[in-house]
């Protein structure tokens, strides 16, 4: 009796591989079809927003560093205003009636890993008075654990706030909204996405940051209309899709901004 439980449960495990290496094949079969479909139409550079933004309106300029991938670089925006940075940067001088210096040093295609070389290509005496980090979508696809993400992103916090930098993480997006992307792999980057997102929060929050979760704020609108937010490539944001994400930043980025202003203004008296 025992010799055939031991036999049906080698049974089991068997019949539990072959799904598993099925599956795999699939996942792996739909994930081609999603790289052919998205193609990079885009190219591989997006716009240089770098400059003095409202610089009519006097005074010191606050400083805006940009870090992460090509969200936070801007790729798919038609015009430098409309990139992510732009946005921000515009916003923040309406708000606080200063003008910003943007820096962007995100570079499309970047992963969490490459948040420490983005850093490294500062001078070392740059300490902007905030920094937006968004990052994890190529982690995601590119099958970046967890763990490796998040202590790549707490490492890049934990520099900026040692430069008495106040710094903002937009988590990563809601990959199910990428139609391109075919069942079930859009629902199983849904899923893993929202996991990346949740342990960044965390991680933001336990280094001192503060996180806002893009897949609430924004992510129904790429859900509900994805041909108005997202660019030709369907993987991108549009003008449109950078604006609402901007819009979702920018109370936490103004506020931010104000915290760095007045810690700064005390450590001078």
């Amino acid at each position: 009796m025992r010799r055939q439980h031991l036999v049906a449960f080698a049974g089991v495990g068997v019949a539990a591989m072959a799904v598993a290496a099925g599956m795999r094949s699939v996942l792996s079969h739909q994930a081609a079809i999603a790289r052919r479909r998205i193609g990079k139409p885009l190219g591989e550079h997006s716009l240089d927003s770098d400059r003095l933004w409202r610089p009519s309106l006097g005074g010191d300029p606050i400083e805006l560093l940009v870090l992460g991938d090509s969200l936070a670089a801007g790729l798919g925006a038609e015009r430098r205003k409309q990139t992510l940075g732009g946005r921000l940067a515009k916003g923040l001088a309406r708000r606080l009636g200063r003008p910003v210096h943007l820096r962007t040093a995100a570079i499309v295609g970047s992963e969490s890993p490459d948040l420490p070389a983005q850093l490294t290509d500062l001078p070392e005496d740059y300490a902007p008075h905030v920094a937006v980090i968004v990052v994890g979508g190529n982690d995601v696809t590119h099958r970046i654990a967890v763990a490796v993400s998040t202590q790549h992103l707490r490492d890049a916090i934990l520099c900026l706030r040692r430069r008495g930098t106040e710094v903002v993480v937009g988590t990563c997006p809601d990959l199910g909204a990428l139609r391109p992307v075919p069942q079930p792999l859009r629902r199983l980057v849904s899923s893993m996405s929202r996991r990346l997102a949740e342990a960044q929060t965390e991680t933001a929050l336990a280094a001192g940051a503060h996180p806002v979760d893009l897949r609430r704020a924004v992510g129904p609108m790429f859900f509900d209309d994805p041909d108005a937010m997202f660019s030709m490539d369907r993987f991108h944001p549009s003008p449109l899709g950078y604006r609402r994400t901007a819009e979702a930043l920018l109370p936490t980025v103004c506020l931010a901004a104000e915290a760095a202003l007045s810690s700064r203004l005390q450590a001078q008296r």
